[in-house]
């Protein structure tokens, strides 16, 4: 096998593992958000490297399900979630 091929696959092949090394290793928290707009009710869980990305990031999952448009969705965002779980700190 020539050089250049041998380079190609160790690089593709380290890349690989830095992606697999670092999506496995980030989520330090985990939080389950259940939130109520406009008569409609969802529960999303998300992890993150922060407790504030992973509350953020549930709070938006669940509100794209249950809100249409731009503004509801910013509005049911901004509301207090019916109940915030941590399943993992």
């Amino acid at each position: 096998m020539k050089k250049p091929v041998l380079f190609g696959i160790i690089f593709v092949l380290v890349i690989l593992a830095v992606i697999v090394y670092s999506t496995m290793n980030l989520a330090k928290y985990r939080v389950e958000v259940c939130m109520a707009f406009n008569g409609h009710s969802q529960c999303r869980t998300a992890s993150a490297d922060t407790e504030e990305h992973a509350l953020h990031t549930a709070t938006s999952n669940a509100c794209a399900t249950i809100a249409s448009g731009v503004t509801d969705s910013i509005a049911c965002e901004h509301a207090n979630p019916q109940s915030v779980r941590w399943l993992k700190q």
